[in-house]
């Protein structure tokens, strides 16, 4: 039968310390999750490698959109080069459409002071022509011997006044044709400062493209190399997750090893075993936390795992250092069974499974692990677990 002591020792309040404190560190529960974090590595590797697929994807997407926006620039500068030297051209034109208007302005005032000379030389001969009297005529016509003299001396008169009249005829067609050039240039030169503006209207669109260009270039710039080092860290947490896989699956093949050597090595009897005062309540609410929502025959089946260990050579001889055994409950890994002992969460099926188990009773024979079925795993199985 077993003995329970009623006051915990020095001894034994230390060793509890000590083991809880052990437990307190972040571990994993092998007792109770090894294959659960076998499928969850491998789960979670998987899903990596859908992200690092659909990422390098995405990566190969940024990459051609960004080649092809480097294409798109590369057009662009080109455009901007023509439409520069385009631009350049025009102002070139337009210089030297300035110089021509500037000469044919000049020609022109010349022109004009030409024929208002002419016509003011005209003028005075003109005026002196016919302002000359009868008497003037009458004394040249009998000063000259003969009519034929007088005739030569009309017809001399008549040639002047013709040239006169011929050279102010040149010089105003001489003026007109000047103008008109003045106003062809003009003509030409208003064109020209429209083509300008229009070059200057698509230099600014296409600059304005190269910019937002460049900017978007420096976008998926940025997208690749956050896509790339998003890549690098899928690449790292499956390598990880391959590793921690093949640690895990170890574990899982010492933990049946250690079953098998449990089941052939030496056992104690549970009259040999003392039990200490809060032995109860540990089991209890460790039951609670590893099978709380199961049948009563899995709460129990629990709490007799915990009492074959205490029993088996393989494992600590006592209830509290086989449950704080470092990374074999995961509760204890998570502090949830701390949180339950501080409020005794454990139910009356709990504390009965755990007076059962500590009677020496067992419904899963010799066993000392439990966890979700697996394929391949072999056991007894009492609710959501196999017992090995």
């Amino acid at each position: 039968m077993r003995k329970i002591r009623t006051v915990l020792g020095r001894k034994a309040a230390v060793l509890l310390l000590v083991t809880m404190t052990a437990g307190a560190m972040p571990t994993v529960s092998y007792a109770t999750t090894t294959q659960q974090r076998i499928d969850q590595t491998q789960q979670e590797k998987e899903e990596l490698e859908g992200k690092l697929d659909d990422t390098k994807e995405e990566l190969e997407g940024l990459k051609g959109e960004h080649n092809s926006l480097k294409g798109k620039l590369n057009n662009l500068n080109s455009q901007l080069t023509q439409v520069s030297n385009n631009l350049a051209d025009l102002e070139r034109q337009i210089a030297d459409k300035e110089q021509e208007i500037s000469d044919t302005q000049a020609a022109l005032e010349k022109a004009k002071a030409v024929e208002a000379k002419q016509y003011a030389d005209m003028k005075v001969w003109i005026r002196y022509m016919y302002e000359r009297n009868e008497k003037s005529y009458l004394e040249t016509f009998f000063t000259i011997g003969s009519i034929a003299d007088f005739l030569n001396v009309a017809d001399f008169f008549e040639k002047i006044a013709e040239y006169g009249q011929m050279k102010l005829d040149e010089y105003e067609a001489n003026r007109q044709y000047i103008e008109s050039e003045e106003a062809r240039l003009q003509s030409e030169k208003t064109e020209l400062d429209n083509l300008k503006a229009q070059a200057e209207q698509e230099k600014g669109r296409v600059s304005g493209l190269i910019n937002q260009t460049s900017s978007s270039i420096s976008q998926y710039a940025d997208q690749i190399s956050e896509a790339e080092a998003q890549a690098l860290q899928y690449e790292a947490e499956i390598k990880k997750a391959e590793e921690d896989l093949v640690y895990l699956k170890k574990k899982l093949a010492e933990e049946i090893a250690l079953s098998q050597a449990a089941a052939q090595g030496k056992w104690r009897d549970i009259s040999e075993v003392t039990f200490e005062e809060g032995d109860r309540k540990l089991l209890a609410n460790l039951i609670y936390c590893e099978a709380g929502g199961e049948p009563y025959e899995g709460q129990f089946a629990v709490g007799a795992v915990v009492i074959n260990r205490v029993l088996s050579s393989k494992f600590p001889n006592t209830v509290v250092g086989v449950i704080y055994q470092s990374r074999q409950f995961s509760p204890v890994a998570s502090g949830r069974l701390e949180l339950a002992l501080a409020v005794d969460k454990a139910t009356d099926k709990c504390y009965r499974a755990a007076d059962e188990a500590m009677a020496g009773i067992s419904n899963v024979g010799n066993c000392v692990f439990f966890r979700t079925p697996i394929e391949g795993l072999t056991g007894i199985s009492i609710g959501g677990h196999i017992f090995y």
